[in-house]
């Protein structure tokens, strides 16, 4: 039985602005929204919590889907990377970026390039070299990164680009799009337990397409050829339960509440999943366990449970 938690959206709180030269842009929305709302919301109290219960929890592997930052400081990306030590062992820690991680465009050194350790993987494209070493990120062309787990393997996109203020859209594009179509398929020859690590779902979100994943109906094109076993997403700040078609039928899309945030209109307060991944006879056996921020008690409680079995990919 392997174990993957899953987090998203911590929204990392604590920073400031040392040059108000740095909030020109697209920066100063973001900003001013910090500052009249959302860090009200997003609790280093509940993110220190969270970060308690999981690793008493004690997963195999944590997957992070993006949004460390908020407004992408450079000073931003190094507290993150500092947080992703103190979450585990690189190795067993993987992470993408999100759209706050991308906030405004900065050099791949200054930003997201810091989290280098937890971005290693297989060559893109070449999932074929199953058992080589890992070779890290090194720019935005070097997504998919793939990490093989045990039975497990987690496949980081990236839809992390920036856009205009008022905007949260993502996009993969057209040359990450290919490069993922071939680690699916052969990680599915392989036999392995796929699981694509996406921030934006790939779906028109809630928020419309100004939120949502520019080229959502070309990745569930390639999904629905290649397949895929999980899907697992954060951005929405709710708990979400979707599906997508795949060669052997239908996968779960299980997208996650922000990490650290009280709970707030009509977003969830904060969760994280543990994945419980199994063989039985033919079929791969899927227990989730949702553990949410409970306010009565300032911690995280069993907040919810169920099993899915998942049809194999067909030889």
């Amino acid at each position: 039985m392997f174990v993957l938690a899953h987090l998203s959206d911590p929204h990392l709180s604590g920073w400031s602005v040392g040059n108000p030269v740095a909030l020109l842009g697209k920066r100063i929305t973001g900003y001013l929204s910090w500052q009249l709302k959302r860090s009200k919301i997003h609790r280093a109290e509940v993110l220190d919590q969270l970060v308690s219960d999981l690793k008493a929890a004690a997963p195999d592997h944590i997957a992070v889907t993006g949004d460390l930052t908020n407004i992408s400081l450079p000073q931003e990306f190094a507290a993150a990377a500092a947080w992703l030590e103190k979450l585990g062992n690189p190795e067993d820690v993987s992470v993408i970026p999100g759209n706050h991680d991308a906030y405004v465009a900065l050099p791949f050194d200054q930003s997201i390039g810091l989290w280098r350790g937890n971005m290693a993987g297989l060559v893109p494209g070449e999932p074929a070299s199953l058992g080589a070493a890992e070779q890290p990120v090194n720019s935005a062309d070097d997504f998919p990164y793939v990490r093989q787990r045990g039975p497990v393997a987690l496949v980081g996109v990236s839809t992390a680009v920036p856009t205009m203020p008022f905007c949260a859209a993502g996009e993969i594009g057209t040359p990450q799009l290919a490069r993922l179509a071939v680690c699916l398929e052969q990680l599915g020859k392989a036999g392995l337990f796929r699981v694509l690590m996406i921030h934006h779902p790939p779906y028109i979100d809630h928020g419309g397409r100004r939120k949502s994943l520019r080229d959502h109906a070309a990745l569930r094109r390639v999904i629905q050829e290649k397949g895929v076993e999980l899907v697992l997403h954060g951005h929405t700040h709710v708990a979400g339960l979707g599906k997508v078609v795949t060669p052997a039928g239908e996968a779960p899309v299980l997208g996650v509440p922000s990490a650290s945030a009280l709970k707030y209109g009509h977003k969830d307060a904060a969760a994280y999943h543990l994945y419980r991944i199994g063989r039985k006879a033919d079929s791969w056996q899927l227990e989730v366990s949702v553990r949410g921020w409970d306010r009565q008690s300032a911690g995280f409680i069993e907040a919810g449970l169920m099993s899915l079995t998942i049809s194999p990919q067909p030889s």
